[in-house]
């Protein structure tokens, strides 16, 4: 398995505040923050989403 596959299989989850809404990704601030253009998730209702463009998963936590 490549370190690629490894990183992509424990990708750890996010967790956003609701201070911290609305949730975009990449967020500012990241490293990534030019690597794909900029969503709005919505992550309000089921407190968990998923980006669709670099997979990164975010959790609601309050």
């Amino acid at each position: 398995m490549t370190q690629t596959a490894k990183k992509e299989k424990v990708q750890s989850i996010i967790q956003v505040k609701r201070g911290e809404l609305p949730l975009s990704c990449p967020r500012s601030g990241e490293e990534l923050w030019s690597m794909h253009p900029r969503v709005f998730l919505p992550i309000e209702k089921t407190g968990e989403v998923v980006c669709p463009y670099c997979g990164a998963r975010y959790q609601l936590v309050d």
